[in-house]
């Protein structure tokens, strides 16, 4: 893959763990933050070898070029090394470290959240700070802190949370994690890039009190906490691109938050020189298209300040000199520990699985035989496409996790992702399609007749080695099944169904075929290399047998236990929430041949679930990592209780949610998406519009129960102190979430949600145990954003705090009397 392509993300440099703990709960900046202008000066250091620096030098600090030693990664800044100032390296990495070598693979961040721990999510943050410095790196383009605003939008999986108090929290936490261990943080995408669909391009229209209120807060606590870079995004924010808006650069960002770190493209997210800079844009990435000769070009000329430029090698200089990269201060870099990163990759995934449905006590799983059907039983499903890929170190199948505990189990595919050999009786001439080797710079072509009896869907499926541009050719009555695709979407493919079992790039095509003879032609040629490709069908036929072979199996077994997936990736958002391919058949002839069927869910972001009310159980397990298997295993048997909440809600199908049926919502019309929901995004919309989701936000089972009583409220001008009781009722361990959410003020005359969560505890209860806890609500959480003061207002007056399971699931309620 082309090193311009490969790698996309923000560069984000985190300052010293200089902040208070708890300012990414009270999201409220400090004053002296607020005082902070974007200018001030840095230390002698700096200073001194800003004076020495020549301005070619200069301008070289300010956009990305080619590694002459690459490790695989994202991106390289040259030093200058006449001066001391060392080379950076810039790493993808929401869910671990993306280079060439080995790093632990982390379950997606979506999963991570689930478990609604901010510990957990500054460990898993030091897991990955950690390997990115023993790999070579210096700089990490992650977290992605963007909320999740639509269930289509392609990297769900790689953010938090619809919430953006929950997102807060936990993009902090993980920053400081992440600098905690000497390697340079990047919180992404600034600002409103919640979707794929056009992200190049789409102009993203919002208020004021939307945009704070929503969608900032997150990036305003990873401000807090130190961060030392930030990523501007592709799209543009109410008519200017992200990447040279000053409103978002300068106004909000550095004057209102006090940002003093730098600022990065998205990669290839620059459009301007002069406007960019001055707007406060500091670097480009992954070259210098307007940053380098064009940057010279207008300084020599004037058209744009030097000390612009100036200001911007300060910002980069400053945060090197935090991390002692600019003195020789920064800490040896330490020898990977991959246990101990496989170690917190077990205990997020296990920690994040979401028990949905529990009927009958499907689980935990009991003695009896276990039959394992789906690819993603057989097959790890570690990550998603895109930036988020991680090269594991190992990664076991599912099945061979349950094999270890159960002693009978039996396997069936159900759903073919890899197709089956054409039969040699179809083609004329005959031809071998499973395995044609092709010698380095030789051809080979096929002429001849592809004949099917009747009319009838054929899924193509071709397997080969090499890069896109060497792809076999395959004519079918003149037509190119599988051409190259457009910019990204080459590349970013999937992290599961775009490579098969051993190795080989996977490409598909769908067509439907007239009963006769049809005019094949294939054309492979060898490259540097040589290529080994095989070429595959699906059809009714093979389905047919695959479901078949799945509901045998599931009428002879106790359990069964049925993995489902969802293949999401960075470039491109899903079409549906409904599960691809032809599972939701698959799920529904398996269950009415054994209703003591569990769903596993290995999917990005929520799913229709037509299927729902026939199985027995349902385990959200999104993307779990390497150690996924593992974690899913020790939930299915009741080793674990399943500790994950939903941080998004899941609508009942296409038609029910915040964008549904509005084009200008999503994806947009002429270019032009209107964030018209205003502040009413997830489970907020679902309030205000009465309307009932599959599973609100929060939701989440135990295999105990839970009671919350004696609820108090208690109000200062720090905040709320709700406090409540919470009892195991049940006859295991297990983990609750109370959720503590309030309700609108009187005496705001501004728009407000129904309610908004404002706090939430994670803890573990044995039998009988009952806990008293205290949850805190900060007074940022009690505000609205008023446009016509551009600042926040307390919402004062009687409000209402519910007690909750989830949002849908309110168990106590109290009022409190808000004051000034």
């Amino acid at each position: 893959m082309p090193e311009t392509v490969s790698r996309r993300s923000t560069l984000r440099l985190l300052g010293g763990a200089i902040a208070v703990a708890t300012a990414a709960t009270t999201g409220i900046t400090p004053a002296a933050h607020a005082r902070a202008r974007p200018d001030r000066g840095a230390g002698p250091r700096v200073e001194g070898l800003l004076a020495k620096l020549t301005l070619d030098e200069k301008i070289s600090l300010l956009h990305g070029a080619t590694d002459p030693a690459p490790l695989g990664q994202a991106g390289y800044v040259p030093g200058v090394e006449r001066l001391g100032i060392p080379p950076l390296r810039l790493a993808d990495g929401p869910a671990g470290v993306r280079v060439t070598r080995h790093a632990t693979a982390l379950p997606a961040p979506v999963l991570l959240a689930s478990a609604f721990d901010p510990d957990l999510a500054r460990r898993y943050g030091r897991v990955i700070g950690h390997e990115g410095r023993a790999l070579g790196q210096d700089i990490l383009l992650s977290p992605m802190v963007n909320l999740i605003r639509t269930p289509y939008a392609g990297r769900n999986f790689e953010t938090f949370s619809e919430d953006p108090l929950l997102s807060a929290d936990l993009v902090a936490a993980e920053i400081e994690g992440i600098q905690g261990e000497g390697l340079i943080a990047t919180v992404k995408h600034y600002a409103m890039n919640n979707q794929e669909k056009d992200r190049m391009s789409v102009d993203v229209r919002v208020d004021e009190q939307t945009m704070h209120e929503v969608e900032l807060r997150g990036f305003e606590a990873a401000v807090d906490i130190g961060a030392g870079a930030v990523m501007g995004a592709y799209n543009k924010v109410n008519g200017t691109y992200a990447c040279e808006n000053k409103t978002l650069l300068t106004g909000i960002l550095r004057e209102r938050w006090g940002f003093d770190g730098w600022v990065m493209t998205d990669w290839f997210a620059a459009h301007s020189t002069a406007e960019a800079l001055a707007a406060g844009l500091d670097m480009e990435m992954p070259d210098g298209t307007y940053f380098g000769a064009a940057l010279k070009k207008a300084v020599q000329n004037r058209s744009v300040p030097e000390r612009h430029v100036d200001r911007s090698v300060r910002r980069v200089l400053a945060v090197m000199d935090r991390f002692g990269l600019l003195d020789g201060t920064a800490p040896a870099r330490p020898e990977r520990d991959a246990r101990a990163g496989a170690a917190v990759a077990l205990e997020v995934a296990e920690a994040g699985a979401t028990l949905l449905r529990n009927e009958h006590r499907t689980l935990p799983l009991t003695d009896g035989s276990v039959a394992v059907i789906g690819p993603t039983g057989s097959l790890p499903f570690v990550s998603g496409g895109g930036s988020a890929h991680v090269v594991p170190d190992h990664a076991d199948s599912p099945l061979d996790a349950i094999k270890a505990r159960a002693r009978e189990v039996t396997y069936a595919l159900g759903e073919d992702l890899y197709g089956k050999a054409i039969p040699a009786s179809a083609l004329d001439p005959a031809l071998d399609t499973e395995g044609h080797q092709v010698a380095a710079g030789g051809t080979w072509t096929y002429d001849g007749t592809l004949t099917v009896p009747d009319d009838e869907e054929w899924t193509f499926v071709v397997h080969y080695t090499g890069a896109p541009p060497s792809r076999p050719k395959v004519l079918l009555d003149g037509e190119d099944l599988f051409p190259l695709l457009p910019g990204y979407a080459e590349y970013f493919s999937g992290g599961l169904v775009s490579a098969a079992p051993d190795g080989l790039v996977v490409r598909r095509r769908t067509v439907r075929l007239a009963g006769g003879a049809h005019t094949l032609r294939i054309t492979a040629t060898g490259g540097d290399a040589g290529q080994l490709f095989r070429l595959r069908r699906v059809t009714a036929a093979t389905r047919a047998a695959d479901v078949a072979e799945a509901v045998r199996a599931a009428r002879a077994a106790r359990h069964v236990v049925l993995f489902a997936y969802e293949d999401a990736t960075e470039g491109q958002d899903r079409t549906t929430i409904a599960l691809p391919g032809h599972q939701e058949q698959l799920i529904e002839a398996v269950t009415a041949a054994n209703p003591r069927t569990t769903v596993v869910l290995n999917t990005s972001s929520s799913t229709s679930m037509p299927w729902l009310e026939r199985t027995g159980a349902v385990l959200q397990m999104y993307y779990p990592g390497q150690e996924g298997a593992g974690a899913t295993a020790a939930v299915l048997f009741g080793d674990t209780d399943p500790g994950g909440r939903l941080t998004q809600s899941f609508p009942v199908d296409d038609d029910h949610h915040p964008v549904a049926g509005d084009p200008r919502r999503y994806p947009g019309v002429d270019g032009t998406e209107e964030y018209s929901e205003g502040i009413h995004t997830g489970y907020r919309w679902y309030d205000a519009e009465d309307v009932r989701p599959l599973f609100p936000f929060g939701h989440g089972l135990s295999y105990t129960s839970f009671a919350y009583d004696d609820v108090s409220a208690r109000w200062s001008r720090r905040g709320l102190a709700v406090s409540f009781a919470v009892r195991n009722t049940g006859r295991r361990e297990g983990i609750t979430v109370p959720q503590v959410y309030v309700g609108r003020s009187p005496d705001l005359e501004l728009d407000q949600a129904v309610r908004v969560l404002g706090g939430y505890r994670r803890l573990g209860l044995r039998p009988g145990e009952r806990k008293r806890i205290t949850v805190h609500i900060s007074a940022r959480t009690l505000s609205s954003w008023d446009p016509r003061r551009h600042d926040w207002v307390l919402g004062t007056g009687r409000r209402s705090v519910w007690i909750g399971a989830s949002a849908g699931d309110l168990r106590l309620r109290t009022t409190v009397e808000v004051t000034k």
